[in-house]
């Protein structure tokens, strides 16, 4: 499976942003295995589990600054703040240097910072990471918007973040769409009225939750299906369209994310977002 597009640097000639936003849109990894995101000496000691509330899997940052599910207080947390401020930061510059022409409608969502293993967490298969599944957001409905996510290891021990990604989503939708049941409308617009979801989900939203939620409870779907293993080194960057590439994180601690949303109709080749995928296989308008 020729799944990673590598990038040797953080600059790019016109040529290079063509091939890499083909590829991203053709639900490949883009890596940059000497793109380092480097931490100050003071946000070195930031490297630590104990900064975590053990609440929620990832300490999270909204854009407005507001920080989720740590345990840091006072100058800690301020340091914190910053580390976080400043990685969304240079995910946004990279954006706009490498897919110029997805930065006007390039919304900034949430950023997290990973510093638990992940290896040996005990979760419900539903909310197991380490199983392949596409993203999809239970509270948020997306409406065919992209999920696009960068992350960058900061490992200071020389552990990899270690992943499976597995076959085309295509491919995978085609296995898994037929056990997917749609909820009728009322149901979502009932979580809607209620605060459960922000927002009424579309035909989409409930397809899309329906095969992130089937691909992890297929226990022979996890075992048998494609993927390849791939290692993050320390002092690498990749990312890719979660809502679009099979993806489970095995292994690994101290990582930085940055998400994005993206409307699809500044995509290079819109027909390729799941939206127009799994429309194509419904015959049918989903959002």
């Amino acid at each position: 499976m020729d799944i990673l597009h590598t990038l040797e640097s953080d600059t790019f000639s016109p040529a290079q942003k063509r091939e890499a936003l083909a590829a991203l849109e053709n639900g490949k990894v883009i890596y940059f295995p000497k793109l380092a995101f480097e931490l100050t000496e003071d946000e070195k000691s930031l490297l630590t589990p104990a900064l975590s509330d053990g609440k929620a899997k990832n300490i999270s940052m909204d854009p407005n600054g507001r920080i989720q599910h740590t345990a840091a207080q006072g100058k800690q947390r301020e340091l914190l703040n910053g580390m976080m401020q400043r990685f969304a930061e240079g995910a946004i510059a990279l954006m706009g240097e490498l897919f110029p022409g997805y930065t006007r409608v390039l919304e900034r969502a949430r950023t997290s910072y990973r510093p638990a293993e992940i290896e040996g967490r005990v979760y419900s298969k539903i909310n197991d990471d380490t199983r392949l599944h596409v993203d999809a957001f239970p509270t948020r409905p997306m409406r065919g918007r992209r999920i696009l996510r960068l992350f960058s290891n900061v490992n200071p021990n020389g552990e990899p973040r270690l992943w499976h990604v597995g076959e085309p989503f295509e491919d995978m939708a085609m296995k898994l769409l037929p056990y997917v049941h749609e909820p009728v409308q009322a149901k979502s617009l009932l979580l809607s009225l209620v605060g459960v979801t922000r927002g009424m989900r579309a035909p989409y939203d409930s397809l899309m939750l329906g095969l992130h939620d089937g691909a992890k409870l297929d226990e022979k779907y996890q075992k048998n299906s494609p993927h390849i293993e791939i290692a993050f080194p320390p002092g690498s960057t990749w990312l890719c369209f979660t809502d679009q590439v099979m993806h489970a994180a095995l292994a690994g601690q101290y990582v930085l994310e940055q998400t994005f949303h993206l409307d699809i109709d500044v995509m290079g080749t819109p027909d390729r977002a799941p939206i127009r995928v799994l429309e194509r296989m419904m015959k049918r308008k989903l959002a």
